[in-house]
């Protein structure tokens, strides 16, 4: 059973959406503060989170980055309909994902489900002899995914569960474009709708990862129109 946290003020969310996760088989935990949550969290992290952006204490904003200082744990961002700036901040800050408000319960819980799927895949818990599960050396690249380790000329890179599917899609096959329909795809369950908007941002925070191990890295093209490309050196 998943245990998956909610951090809401919004007591009504977190009622609401705690019955629905439990009748779905989910543990749910709730806290209606950063803080909270925070404690909470130092003491045992659960399977994957939900943060609201806008609450007391400490924000959403500042829970994640707080948590990604030391976990990968996969985190949704709830949004407002206007917060477009706060959902790409976050997504760049290491959120794998967000919805809006007022959000489908249910589309909540296929987005918790799919982002659940691919952290057992990424740590090796549908093991497999294939390409998503080999060691992958391109160039300066090594990619292990079955332990979720990326480095890039031998220092390592901390990536989300989402960044790191992503970067594992286009070093497959350097030289060859892919699509942001593509890398949705790759990184989304089909039931899940996200914008090209929220496939740049996490290439943008990507990218940004890789430069902290190598300012010069540039290995990640844009093909504005197009796409993606992974250049092998």
């Amino acid at each position: 059973m998943s245990k998956i946290a909610l951090v809401d003020d919004d007591r009504n969310i977190l009622t609401s959406v705690s019955m629905t996760l439990e009748a779905e088989g989910f543990e749910v935990e709730t806290y209606n503060d950063g803080q909270a949550a925070l404690d909470a969290f130092n003491k045992k992290l659960p399977d994957m989170a939900v943060f609201d952006i806008k609450m007391p204490r400490m924000d959403g904003m500042d829970l994640l980055q707080r948590v990604r200082q030391k976990s990968k744990m996969p985190v949704i961002f709830l949004t407002s309909k206007d917060d477009e700036i706060d959902e790409v901040l976050g997504l760049r800050m290491g959120a794998d994902d967000y919805v809006k408000k007022p959000f489908s319960q249910r589309l909540l819980v296929e987005r918790i489900r799919a982002l659940l799927r691919r952290q057992e895949a990424v740590a090796g818990d549908i093991v497999g002899d294939t390409e998503e599960t080999k060691l992958m050396t391109r160039g300066s690249l090594t990619m292990d995914p079955l332990r979720h380790s990326v480095t890039w000329k031998g220092q390592d890179v901390s990536l989300t569960v989402t960044e790191f599917l992503l970067l594992q899609a286009l070093a497959q096959r350097p030289g060859f474009v892919k699509s942001r329909d593509q890398l949705m795809d790759v990184a989304y369950d089909d039931q899940v709708y996200v914008d090209d908007r929220t496939i740049d941002s996490h290439i943008k925070r990507l990218r940004k990862k890789m430069r902290s191990a190598d300012d010069d890295f540039s290995a990640i093209e844009t093909l504005y129109g197009i796409g993606y490309r992974y250049n092998e050196e």
